[in-house]
């Protein structure tokens, strides 16, 4: 039964004192990021106090679940490296209370931190995001002076169409202008050309002034009175410099949100998959219909039936027809008009098609979107409860406080997260992977990293020692390890000279006879290395015989036998048989070739680094026997 107790009081605290100043943190910081990319959409706008307040709560209110996941990292990291570095999660270890035991209170505090972050996804970020977005259009269309793109048109000004071809910002002239303005119909547009122009708005806010320059003006005279002639008379106008009053209402109005409505960010996650079969079901319907109309444009009528096989016959015949002879009996203006015909039909169909693949690649794009909106009310609570597993454990193994290093690991695992996330949410939006791909990509990666962080500090194994790390490098790639035997300040007895020389005459005939039967210059046989057993035991039995001499030798004053003993080579006695000790890791290297033709290589050295191995030590023993016969045996 689960029963609160004091430590988990104690615990979950620290972590909440700690998760309440961090989030503030968080939120802050990605709202400033979030901020420079509407930046421009603030200055210069007039906006009063109130706007600006209702744009920070609406950000405010959508990033929230970002930050709580960055929010429990954190403070989960320097909650437990406060407790580590205070020594009081060894005093909880000492009273023979787990890890897991102590991150009771915090896993009960995680996952309801995860469920109001669903909750803020599904409920409140919705209509967030849709204030948001009705807010943010309103902003763009005050003072459209600072909107209007570059080589597209603008229709933010009623019945005005607007081009640039270009825009000086500093001093917002517009230079290659074009306007289409309509007070009708169509029929009824007026086209201006300019070079160059300025858009202004008046004091009292209800007008745009278009100041032009070097210009011309066709305008349609259609009215009552020429309305059903055939040929409608136009005017034509060259100006030097021409203001034109445009109506334009620039105060703040809140623009119509149903458009944004339908964006699948403000919807909830019921509704998404709600709309997701109405969605497919529409993007199915319009698929067949342009598969439906590409056959009967490809057969000239639509699919026959069995019945119409005479029909299908008939046409089969006129498909022998010579096209080219025909055409060749043509004249040269009827040559001419064909293929004016048939390039315009081709453009047709060109344009037709061009049209139907942007239109579909947006349907497609649009269920795309609301399936990504779907999984990230998913995914982003549950990497709270990833975050956790990775935080608390790091917290416990690194044992370190304060905003120091629990910051850097924390933005390092963000980076991670948010690489990961964001090419996969790119990647899916695009289609070049599928939604679910990209989407769980960040969560298949930290999930396995936070399972092996709470395991090793729940069994308090070494995580961040480097001569570990080290040691494996050099193992794996074969990097020599140099003796380094120095005097001893204190000996207290001297070293047997007699045995240990001895010892050492006998190694140097065992070496001798080795290096004679075992050919180590040869490329020993694939098949034997990987699949078969046939490990090097007397190698392995001369060098324990070594190395008895040596630890015993390490004792003695004379300077020589020192300098010598520092010549013998730490030989590596496994290496050069089989990359591994166990039979299955052995058939695996084997069976995956790239992985296995790097270690047949890898004991290709080591061989040739025994051989010569084998005379260093010939040549060693030899210096320290004479040695010892010289000034210790008489």
């Amino acid at each position: 039964m689960f029963r609160i107790k004091k430590l988990d009081i104690f615990i979950a605290k620290q972590f909440l004192l700690l998760f309440a100043g961090t989030f503030f943190i968080c939120q802050f910081v990605l709202m400033m990021q979030f901020l420079w990319r509407y930046v421009d959409d603030l200055i210069g706008k007039g906006l009063s106090l109130t706007i600006l307040a209702q744009f920070f709560w609406y950000m405010g209110l959508m990033l929230v679940p970002q930050a709580l996941p960055l929010a429990i990292l954190l403070s989960a990291l320097i909650a437990f490296g406060n407790l580590g570095e205070s020594s009081e999660l060894t005093a909880i270890k000492a009273a023979g209370i787990s890890l897991m035991q102590a991150f009771r209170s915090l896993i009960v505090t995680t996952l309801l931190i995860a469920g109001t972050s669903f909750l803020f996804e599904n409920v409140i970020a919705p209509e967030a995001n849709k204030s948001f977005g009705q807010l943010l259009l309103s902003m763009k269309q005050k003072n459209p002076e600072l909107e209007i793109p570059e080589g597209i048109f603008y229709d933010g000004i009623p019945n005005c169409n607007l081009y640039v071809q270009k825009k000086d910002i500093n001093t917002g002239k517009l230079y290659g202008v074009m306007i289409y303005r309509m007070t009708g119909s169509y029929e009824d547009a007026a086209i201006i050309f300019a070079d160059s122009g300025m858009l202004q708005s008046t004091a009292d806010k209800k007008h745009l002034l278009l100041t032009l320059y070097d210009g011309e003006w066709f305008e349609n005279m259609r009215s009552q009175d020429v309305a059903g002639q055939a040929n409608v008379p136009y005017r034509r106008e060259t100006f030097g410099t021409k203001r034109i009053v445009l109506d334009f209402d620039g105060d703040f109005n809140l623009a119509d949100a149903s458009g944004i409505a339908a964006n699948a960010k403000a919807k909830s996650l019921g509704r998404i998959y709600h709309d997701l079969d109405s969605i497919r079901e529409y993007n199915d319907s319009i698929a067949h219909a342009f598969v439906d109309e590409a056959r009967q444009l490809g057969m000239g009528e639509p699919l026959l039936e069995k019945k119409d096989s005479l029909k299908a016959v008939s046409k089969a015949e006129a498909a022998d027809t010579d096209i080219d002879s025909i055409f060749a009996r043509l004249t040269n203006d009827k040559k001419q008009q064909v293929m004016r015909v048939a390039f315009e039909n081709a453009r047709m169909m060109n344009n037709d098609l061009n049209m139907k693949s942007e239109y579909s690649r947006l349907l497609n794009r649009n269920e795309r979107l609301h399936m990504i909106e779907g999984l990230d009310k998913i995914t982003l609570p549950l990497s709270c409860i990833i975050f956790f597993f990775i935080g608390a454990p790091l917290g416990a193994i690194i044992r370190k406080g304060g905003l120091g290093v629990p910051v850097i690991i924390s933005v390092i695992v963000f980076i991670i997260f948010y690489i990961f996330d964001n090419t996969g949410m790119k990647m899916a939006r695009e289609d070049e992977w599928t939604v679910w791909f990209g989407k769980w990509l960040a969560t298949a990666v930290l999930t396995p990293i936070a399972v092996f962080f709470t395991y090793k500090a729940n069994n308090d194994s070494v995580v961040f020692n480097i001569d570990l790390y080290k040691n494996i490098l050099s193992r794996m790639l074969g990097l020599r390890m140099k003796r380094n035997i120095v005097r001893k300040e204190v000996i207290i007895q001297d070293p047997a000279y007699e045995q240990d020389r001895d010892i050492l005459q006998g190694v140097s005939r065992s070496v001798e006879a080795y290096s004679q039967e075992h050919k180590l210059l040869r490329w020993p046989n694939p098949i034997k290395v990987f699949f078969r057993p046939g490990d090097d035991h007397e190698i392995e039995n001369i060098n324990q015989v070594l190395e008895v001499a040596v630890e015993d030798l390490s004792y003695t004053k004379d300077k020589i036998i020192l300098s010598e003993l520092n010549k013998i080579p730490i030989m590596a006695t496994h290496a050069h048989t089989r990359p591994f000790v166990r039979k299955e890791l052995n058939i695996a290297t084997g069976v995956i070739l790239p992985l296995g033709i790097f270690f047949y290589f890898r004991m290709l050295r080591f061989r040739f680094r025994l051989y010569r191995d084998l005379h260093g030590v010939r040549s060693a023993c030899g210096a320290i026997v004479d040695r010892i016969n010289e000034a210790f045996v008489k």
